[in-house]
């Protein structure tokens, strides 16, 4: 039996990526109403990515409404969802499949990043790969129309190629391809959420801890410049539509507004998502044009100007949202008979007997209507609470118990910090924050193999103690 299971645990990133996908087919097979999106009608995830990648094939061209250009969102993931629908046609099981084989890959680039930073690391790695394969709420989202498995590949990816290329004594070749692939994936991270930058800075100081300054740049330099000449001909295709400068999305004004607002506070404190803010009315004619984005993010700096008393408060209820161990949003809309809307389509707010916010008159049939539900609002909720939860209290253990290897874990630390700095200066949900969730389980994983270690160490001394008095 024991030769048995050596024989298993020798092969433990293999026993782990059976379990992903396992897990991911059966809740897959089990809730068709939820995921069989073309029988249903309703998508879980974003449609928009659907109406994008199903223009894309129509026309050719990449825009919410066939054959009207535009840049509203990050293009990649819809310009690879339509290659999915070309190649195998759009359906359900398709995306599941499609997203299940990026979750695998993600698996593996885990491993590979918790084999090069810890002692112990292929059982770092393959705990750290254990955790994502079996995490709840990954398992549903990524399940759904959605760009978080195809970001966690790109994520994970640049932070392994980091990994790497710092680990390089010599610019040889194989340190020159390695920061040539770095920035190509970098520059595809940039296409998919443009939230990389600060992690690229945060890892310039990481490179710091091992190497010299000449080194660093030399290094890092060919990552910033290819990441740019990737996102340079996007640039091009939109001020040739635009006839002004848009970087990558025309969204980041709407979420920075939705972020910091007069309604930000007590929309999050109440338990809701801040997309359900009641909007202000443009000055534009045209709500989708870069006029209107950057009208948005005014507003947002209108606030914070006029109201720089709440800023601390704003921080802080933005930075608890982020790292809450419940689901955030923790309330959503419920369907009402007669749906209350304003004229942009955003549900009005309301209140409850006691005064607080209730929001209410969600369009029948609408997807998040089946949140409220008591398989996701209850039974749900208190699995993501232990599991998370538990996961973080291992993790922020971890975190003390490899501070021996700080110039080497430190990097983990910097990906949670440069994540919640992006999300706090916008706005949080459980669903941004969980693509960087397994590299924090690289160190929940290491406090369950440094506590195992420990255990072992006393159990030693004990018997060797009990054999010298014997």
């Amino acid at each position: 039996m024991s030769i048995l299971l050596k024989k298993l645990l020798a092969h433990k990133l293999a026993i782990v990526l059976v379990i992903a996908v396992a897990a991911r087919m059966v809740v897959f097979i089990a809730f068709p109403s939820i995921f069989n999106f073309v029988e249903t009608g309703a998508i879980h995830g974003s449609e928009a990515y659907d109406s994008y990648a199903t223009n894309l094939l129509q026309t050719g061209i990449y825009g919410r409404d066939a054959g009207v250009p535009d840049g509203l969102i990050p293009p990649l993931y819809s310009y690879v969802l339509a290659g999915v629908y070309g190649l195998f046609g759009r359906g359900a099981l398709q995306i599941a499949v499609f997203h299940t084989l990026l979750d695998v890959i993600s698996i593996i680039l885990l491993y590979q990043t918790g084999r090069r930073l810890f002692p112990k690391g292929d059982w770092v790695g393959a705990l750290g790969g254990l955790f994502y394969a079996l995490y709840p709420y990954l398992i549903f989202q990524n399940l759904t129309l959605i760009d978080t498995p195809f970001f966690m590949v790109l994520l994970h990816a640049f932070v392994l190629l980091m990994v790497l290329l710092r680990e390089r004594n010599l610019l040889d070749k194989s340190a020159w391809l390695l920061a040539g692939l770095g920035g190509l994936v970098l520059g595809l991270s940039l296409l998919t959420r443009a939230i990389l930058p600060p992690l690229a800075v945060l890892i310039a100081i990481w490179f710091l801890f091992r190497l010299n300054l000449k080194q660093t740049i030399l290094r890092l330099f060919p990552v910033a410049l290819i990441g740019g000449l990737v996102v340079a001909p996007w640039i091009i295709r939109n001020y040739q539509v635009y006839g002004v400068f848009v970087a990558v999305s025309l969204n980041s004004g709407e979420n920075f507004y939705q972020g910091n607002s007069q309604y930000t506070i007590p929309y999050f404190r109440a338990g809701y998502d801040v997309q359900w803010v009641p909007p202000q009315t443009l000055k534009t004619d045209d709500p989708r044009s870069p006029e209107a984005n950057a009208e948005r993010f005014e507003w947002g700096m209108d606030y914070l100007r006029m109201h720089p008393e709440q800023i601390p408060d704003l921080i802080m209820v933005k930075f608890l949202v982020h790292w809450s161990i419940d689901i955030a949003p923790r309330l959503n809309p419920v369907e009402g008979e007669v749906p209350r809307l304003d004229y942009h389509g955003n549900v009005l707010p309301e209140t409850d007997g006691q005064g607080g916010l209730e929001l209410g008159g969600l369009p029948p049939g609408d997807p998040v209507g089946a949140y409220s539900q008591p398989l996701f609002d209850q039974i749900g909720r208190w699995v993501h609470r232990f599991y998370w939860g538990g996961l973080l209290v291992l993790g922020l253990i971890g975190a003390v118990v490899s501070l021996r290897q700080w110039r080497m874990v430190s990097l983990l630390w910097f990906v949670q910090i440069s994540m919640t700095l992006a999300y706090i200066f916008f706005h949080p949900s459980t669903r941004y924050r969980v693509p960087s969730d397994p590299l924090l389980f690289l160190l929940s994983a290491y406090a369950l193999v440094w506590l195992w270690q420990y255990y072992r160490m006393r159990r030693l001394n004990t018997s060797s103690d009990t054999g010298q008095r014997a």
